[in-house]
């Protein structure tokens, strides 16, 4: 009877969070569905069904072309840069360096701000103006001396994208160095001892043993960072604003839905970003799944 008590406890405790998920996240989800299969343009419903048309009509759009090119350049640099920031990062605390606790709280740091608020820092150290109007990492350059470094940053044709993954790198190589950290601090000292007896040096120790260990660690960064990036949007407005060379789908799809009112293709946008995020977090959780069961 007692046991029965506190099933039905449990059940009571968590219907509320069931309930509300189904209706916030998976209800909107289905809406969100059919709205992209119709033919909603304006701001009265109009769900007459057109099908695939919306999609369709994305990629055959030149400006959803640009959004892909440039989610693909900035995820590539985003998740790369952080993935050996952090991992070195993680490997210099692990030396038991004096003042670790203050370091790894300060790389962690940026972590702890939004996307906004670094935006609206970095758009002044980018700032790509000359002359006299000169300013943040440039006009550090040119006091220094390195000229060469002086760049247009966001503004410079066709890379500008790659620039701005540059803040994304610095806000998110302290939350990459944590997981590194973690997983360095979970490999027993014996195997690198053991190495050592078998003349195997520090580069070799890391290359055959440690960094083989941390795949695991590596996959789910690269699962954390690239969902991240799929999504951007606060990080390049704060920074850039709307730009067409700067576009990803999500600046896209709140212009089409908020400014044009065509509610039918950001819908779809929005799908389509669901499915890309889903492409990378559904394998990674039937992975996980099946690590654990197998352990």
């Amino acid at each position: 009877m007692r046991i029965k008590r506190e099933t039905l406890l449990s059940v009571a405790l968590v219907t509320p969070s069931i309930i509300a998920i189904a209706i916030f996240v998976y209800g909107f989800i289905g809406w969100t569905a059919r709205v992209s299969l119709s033919k909603w343009k304006g701001l009265l419903p109009d769900y007459t069904w057109v099908g695939l048309d919306n999609f369709k009509g994305l990629f055959q759009d030149p400006r959803f072309h640009i959004d892909i090119r440039n989610t693909l350049i900035f995820t590539v640099i985003f998740v790369i840069g952080s993935l050996i920031i952090g991992l070195g990062l993680a490997i210099l605390l692990d030396q038991n360096i004096k003042g670790e606790g203050f370091f790894r709280s300060l790389y962690l740091f940026p972590m702890a701000i939004s996307f906004i608020v670094t935006g609206v820092v970095w758009r002044w150290l980018m700032n790509p103006a000359t002359g006299s109007r000169m300013s943040g990492l440039n006009l550090l350059f040119d006091t220094l001396g390195l000229d060469f470094m002086i760049s247009r940053w966001h503004t410079t044709p066709y890379w500008g994208i790659a620039f701005i993954a540059l803040p994304a790198i610095w806000q998110m190589s302290g939350y990459t160095m944590a997981l590194y950290l973690g997983g360095l601090r979970g490999i027993p000292v014996e195997l690198r001892e053991a190495a050592q007896v078998d003349g195997a040096n520090e580069v070799q120790i890391y290359r055959f043993i440690i960094l083989p260990l941390l795949r695991p660690i590596t996959l789910s960064a690269m699962i954390i960072l690239g969902h991240i990036s799929l999504k951007v949007f606060d990080l390049i407005i704060a920074v850039a604003g709307k730009q067409l060379p700067l576009d990803v789908p999500a600046i896209y799809m709140w212009q089409v839905t908020f400014d044009g009112y065509f509610f039918g293709r950001g819908a779809a946008i929005g799908i389509l970003l669901l499915l890309s995020v889903a492409v990378l977090i559904v394998p990674y959780l039937v992975y996980t799944l099946r690590t654990e069961a197998e352990v």
